[in-house]
């Protein structure tokens, strides 16, 4: 029946690329020159450029902040850099993520998804390539956002693109991207040091040398952009294709309900959930590196053991969704991924250097708690109404909620002189993170608590 339904919709884009009677040029005269194959031909390469293009625009989501969190101490040093200044450049992702990545979908109708994920390479190139160079923090800060505002529209577009293009193959697909995100990830932060003392050492080359990954991943776009007939097929294939078909039945089933989303408390718990395991999160890679620095950690392990926390993201991303989504309550994995957390944060504190790596490890397990957010997204809405309005108030607010947890770590580092003040902000952040995660993870919906009447 898949199959059946994939050669439909194959047929049909045939139709609407030709424009001739029966889409097959009326007479038949297309079919005995060859140009349907020729069609079919460049339809499968520009097929192909899109897988290119989404592995390796993935690549480039986080290696403009993890290779910042390897080398902060010698970007701090060079630009004259404050702690509190630092705990602001740290905090900076999450506020562009919150107010580029609201532009994202208006970009894209006007534009196209392909053209603004190209588009957002092309910042990130230019951010990374600049703001090393700047020659003082304000340039430094604004080059990092024009990096993150490109970061910002793309992680919001991809998944766009990859229904798009690959309605019968979300779940594989976005696999990938997901471990191709996770492997830039972990690669930035592992390599940035080594790589800046294979280039003499100087921070700003280090810096600057991912710029490098994000321009070449400008270059699967453009002809993807020149064949604007075979985008309009990818549409056209979204449009006729069932996952079209059955969201269009369901909003013509589901468009009674009015949420009033803001009167949800599951809402508003999966929102504080979202934002404190985001504040955890760029805590973990904006300061950890740094505090094992401090600890008397050589630079170069430090940034492995901060790729080493990354890289726990590829397999757990598979797993936790695929169990959470057989439990009726997810508050028991929220639990784990926090005590994760605590043990990792005690480590810390006391033995820093001694047990650096299996902290590394538990640190990363709670990072995890990402994709359980994103998981519960999607169980706690009944509708795909509901889930698109629960999952935009969730990010949204979450976003904003984490702004000021690594500003704040970079404030009490500067006037305490020493982690023990900030080590004690992430456990007091992890413990409401546990509990609105529990109240989070229970078996009910948006639609039973934000109804309009």
């Amino acid at each position: 029946m898949a199959s059946e339904e994939t050669q439909t919709r194959n047929h049909t884009v045939r139709d609407a690329r030709d424009p001739s009677p029966g889409g097959t040029g009326g007479d038949g005269a297309a079919a005995v020159t060859g140009a349907p194959a020729r069609k079919g031909t460049t339809r499968v390469w520009t097929t192909r450029l899109v897988v290119v293009g989404i592995m390796l625009s993935a690549l480039n989501l986080r290696p403009a902040i993890t290779s910042l969190g390897a080398l902060l101490e010698e970007v701090r040093d060079g630009l004259g850099m404050s702690g509190s200044v630092a705990g602001l450049l740290t905090s900076v992702p999450p506020l562009c993520f919150a107010v580029f990545g609201v532009m994202a979908p208006r970009l894209a109708r006007r534009f196209g998804p392909a053209a603004v994920v190209c588009a957002g390479m092309a910042a990130i190139a230019a951010g990374l390539v600049i703001r090393p160079f700047t020659g003082g923090t304000p340039g430094f800060l604004a080059a990092s956002a024009l990096a993150l505002m490109g970061i910002a529209v793309s992680n919001v577009l991809m998944p766009v693109i990859v229904k798009r293009w690959f309605p019968d193959r979300v779940g594989s697909m976005t696999g990938a991207y997901s471990m191709a995100l996770a492997l830039g990830t972990s690669t930035a932060a592992a390599v940035t040091v080594p790589v800046t003392d294979a280039l003499g050492g100087d921070w700003r080359s280090g810096l600057a040398v991912w710029a490098a990954l994000a321009a070449a991943a400008v270059l699967p776009w453009l002809p993807v952009l020149q064949d604007r007939g075979a985008s309009s097929a990818a549409g056209a294939e979204t449009a006729q294709g069932e996952p079209f078909r059955r969201e269009t039945a369901q909003g013509e089933a589901e468009a009674a309900p009015v949420l009033r989303i803001t009167r949800s408390r599951t809402a508003w718990a999966l929102a504080v959930f979202f934002g404190l395991q985001a504040t955890a999160a760029y805590i973990t890679m904006g300061w950890m590196a740094q505090i094992f620095r401090d600890a008397g950690v050589a630079a170069g392990t430090a940034g492995l053991l901060l790729a080493v926390t990354m890289v726990m993201g590829v397999p757990l991303a598979f797993v936790i969704p695929r169990l959470a989504t057989r439990l009726p309550h997810q508050g028991p994995i929220v639990l784990a991924l926090g005590v994760c957390g605590l043990a990792g944060y005690a480590g810390l504190y006391f033995a820093p250097a001694g047990g650096a790596w299996a902290w590394a490890v538990l640190l990363g397990v709670s990072n995890c708690a990402f994709p359980l957010a994103l998981t519960m997204v999607g169980m706690r809405a009944r509708s795909g109404p509901g889930v698109a309005q629960l999952s935009a108030f969730a990010q949204s607010t979450g976003y904003l909620l984490s702004i000021p947890g690594p500003l704040l770590v970079g404030v009490l580092y500067q006037h305490s002189g020493g982690w023990g003040l900030p080590i004690a902000l992430m456990v007091a952040l992890m413990i409401p993170q546990m509990a609105v995660g529990w109240l989070a993870g229970r078996d009910r919906t948006v639609e039973d608590e934000a109804t309009g009447r």
